[in-house]
């Protein structure tokens, strides 16, 4: 009898994706949480992502490339992505292996992460940039015709 890989829940929530990882991360979950997270994305009405992992204490270097890989799939499918709840001691131990989190947001809890993704995504804003459209065609420019910051 074979045995299902243990799921991480998907919550949405004012139109944001949330992940709240409260167990120890083998591949195989982390690797079932990548295809569950990209089925999400897929639907399209997701303006946000977050993966809070203050319940997790341990973080090895594969792990950690997943969540950063994860991140940047949801972002290549229009979904902005910030992680949050990194334990002192987790946060510390990756930069002492010399692990970085490149192009992913971070933010320090729940309440901040989703602050965050709001102020990114304002409610009725194009998310043409996610999709890697130049500024003119994807209506991110302001009135004197500058891209927004």
């Amino acid at each position: 009898m074979m045995m299902e890989t243990q799921r991480i829940p998907i919550v949405r929530l004012s139109g944001k994706l949330i992940v709240s990882i409260q167990t120890a991360l083998s591949d195989t979950v982390v690797d079932r949480l990548q295809q569950d997270v990209a089925a999400a994305c897929e639907r399209g009405d997701a303006r946000g992502l977050v993966v809070d992992v203050s319940g997790v204490d341990v973080l090895d270097s594969y792990i950690t490339r997943s969540l950063r890989d994860l991140a940047v799939m949801a972002r290549l499918m229009g979904v902005e992505t910030v992680v949050c709840g990194l334990r002192p001691a987790v946060a510390m131990t990756l930069v002492e292996m010399g692990m970085e989190l490149p192009g992913v947001r971070t933010a320090l809890n729940l309440d901040r992460a989703l602050a965050l993704l709001d102020s990114l995504q304002p409610e009725g804003r194009v998310r043409g940039k996610a999709y890697g459209l130049p500024a003119e065609l994807a209506g991110d420019e302001d009135e004197e015709g500058e891209e927004e910051a």
